[in-house]
């Protein structure tokens, strides 16, 4: 398992992987994606992620890597997975069919924190989320899958090996999301 570490709370994601005990590694170059199962691409800053990936080569690697193996995208990782962004700083890596308005939720000052309904291999859960400058989905397409929503927006999603989150539930202690990650995507498309 790898979390891209090249911007944004990658070190909250591997402590809580690490607290899972899940064998996990920072990912800052192409060959770091060598030999992984899944990737999580945490939250940050899209524009300086768009940055980065481009400085150091990865676009590529990473697409391709995101189209074949089970990838996790929070908040700005959700950006970056996205088809479409209202954003032309942004270059989204096109994995999930999603058109997404980036800072959807408002600017800094406008953070949240918030609890809502998940529904998990059919038993209902309650996630504790963060919500700092987080991304809409404005739209989603067929083959995408609403898991969970807040005040009518969908805010948890996926469509085959790829799970997308607006918020941050790394910042808490609940652990159920990243559990529900490993078991369904994870462990089933290995």
């Amino acid at each position: 398992m790898g979390v891209l570490a090249l911007q944004g709370d990658f070190e909250r994601h591997l402590f809580r992987l690490g607290s899972l005990n899940v064998n996990c590694r920072e990912v800052r170059t192409n060959n770091d994606l060598d030999g992984l199962d899944a990737l999580i691409i945490p939250g940050g800053e899209s524009t300086t992620m768009t940055e980065l990936i481009d400085r150091f080569g990865m676009r590529q690697r990473l697409t391709d890597f995101c189209r074949r193996k089970a990838v996790w995208g929070t908040c700005a990782g959700l950006i970056m997975l996205a088809s479409k962004i209202d954003d032309e700083r942004v270059r989204p890596l096109r994995i999930i069919d999603l058109d997404v308005i980036r800072n959807g939720y408002g600017r800094q000052i406008h953070s949240a924190y918030a609890e809502f309904e998940a529904t998990f291999n059919g038993t209902p859960t309650i996630l504790k989320a963060s919500f700092i400058r987080a991304p809409i989905v404005r739209s989603y397409g067929p083959k995408v899958s609403v898991i969970s929503t807040y005040h009518n927006n969908p805010v948890l999603l996926s469509s085959d090996k790829c799970l997308v989150s607006s918020f941050h539930t790394e910042l808490h202690d609940d652990l159920t999301l990243t559990r529900f990650f490993l078991e369904k995507f994870v462990s089933g498309h290995k």
